[in-house]
């Protein structure tokens, strides 16, 4: 089945009970019993929830994983598989990782003994050398966020495997449209599913898939536990928007091609970062191992200042965080996404206040192209 079939026929996306073909909200917090213990299936929606197992059966359809699993946000998510770790584990993590990632790494993992090396993981030696005894896992965003910088999925998975170690990688800017990291050897895939899945600026969540039952039965236990998980009307709501999934991608991905070559020709542009480009690092990896670009092009102006002024001056595209959604977003990183990391290292990593993110809606790409040209002059 082709990847714009799937997103609307994975086989969960319908009520088999009633036949619905929106499957229903189950708005309900627990469920009766026939006897102590003796149920249908479901005893307390914390624990499981009929229209929120249907969501986490699509994803796993998509990623192509055996279970999957929905949290009320992407770090939510991410701290749900971060707790499979302990106190002294160690974890090889993307150097240019989201800063909500990077925040609750330093800020509250820390605190509970977990180690972190921040590496650029698109060199795979790197990551060799930086792997310890206590290494548990490897951890990466390809494309990054938000320099956009490629990583080998199959290289690192091969390295993990050699070495007994977990591959941890979030595929937010990607999706399972574009790439399966499941696929090529990866053994937990993440999703700040506010993103691109639910693409309309309207729900807040986050998605895992795995592939490995004894790995699903701990993160079940993980979320029934800590209990972050996503309600029953936002399932429904990124059930929805996952059915348009293929034709936003495809939108998304034209219009950012067009933009990031039309980018590239201003002389208030330094350079552009975006892994269709020919020249970016990477293309190549990236071009094999997904099968599309995406819709995210990162650029540098040429200062910070100049930068600030030109998104204080769009009409169209709008200032904000997030990214993914039907209506093109802007956003200077080291003031917003990436704040959270010190000035010192977001320089290390690239991430200069000249630096600006454009997640690129599905609006007609000639506006776009007219809105940053009177924004920039």
């Amino acid at each position: 089945m082709k990847p714009d079939t799937k997103v609307l026929h994975t086989g969960f996306e319908m009520d088999e009970r009633t036949g619905a073909v929106s499957f229903p909200i189950y708005q309900t917090s627990t469920y009766r019993q026939e006897g102590p213990g003796v149920h249908l299936g479901y005893e307390y929606s914390r624990t499981g929830n009929p229209t929120r197992e249907a969501l986490e059966n699509i994803i796993a359809s998509l990623e192509e994983g055996m279970r999957g699993f929905a949290f009320s946000s992407g770090m939510a998510a991410i701290s749900a598989v971060l707790s499979l770790f302990s106190a002294g584990d160690h974890l090889v993590v993307s150097e240019d990782v989201y800063g909500g990632t990077y925040r609750v790494l330093s800020k509250v993992f820390s605190r509970s003994g977990l180690e972190v090396s921040y590496v650029d993981t698109s060199d795979v030696l790197n990551i060799e050398k930086a792997i310890k005894k206590n290494t548990r896992a490897v951890f990466i965003e390809t494309p990054t966020n938000p320099l956009l910088r490629i990583t080998d999925i199959k290289a690192v998975a091969q390295l993990c495997k050699d070495r007994g170690l977990l591959l941890v990688v979030d595929n937010t800017f990607m999706t399972p449209y574009w790439q399966k990291p499941l696929v090529l050897g990866a053994d937990i895939v993440v999703h700040s599913a506010t993103k691109y899945l639910g693409g309309h600026s309207d729900v807040v969540a986050g998605l895992v898939a795995v592939k490995d039952p004894d790995l699903a039965e701990k993160l079940h236990f993980i979320q029934n536990s800590t209990g972050g998980v996503l309600g029953p009307f936002d399932s429904w709501l990124l059930m929805r928007g996952i059915k348009t999934l293929g034709v936003r991608m495809e939108r998304h991905e034209r219009n950012a091609n067009e933009l990031a070559r039309w980018l590239g020709t201003l002389p208030q542009v330094k350079k552009v970062y975006y892994p269709g480009l020919p020249e970016h690092p990477g293309h190549e990896i990236h071009k094999n191992q997904a099968g599309g670009f995406g819709g995210m092009i990162s650029f540098e102006m040429e200062s910070g200042e100049m930068a600030e002024r030109m998104v204080r001056k769009l009409k169209l595209i709008t200032l904000a965080e997030s990214l993914g959604a039907v209506e093109s977003l802007i956003s200077i990183p080291s003031l917003m996404t990436h704040a959270s990391i010190p000035e010192e290292e977001r320089i290390k990593r690239g991430i200069k206040n000249s630096l600006v993110r454009l997640s690129v809606g599905i609006e007609n790409v000639e506006d776009l192209k007219e809105d940053i040209l009177s924004a920039i002059q």
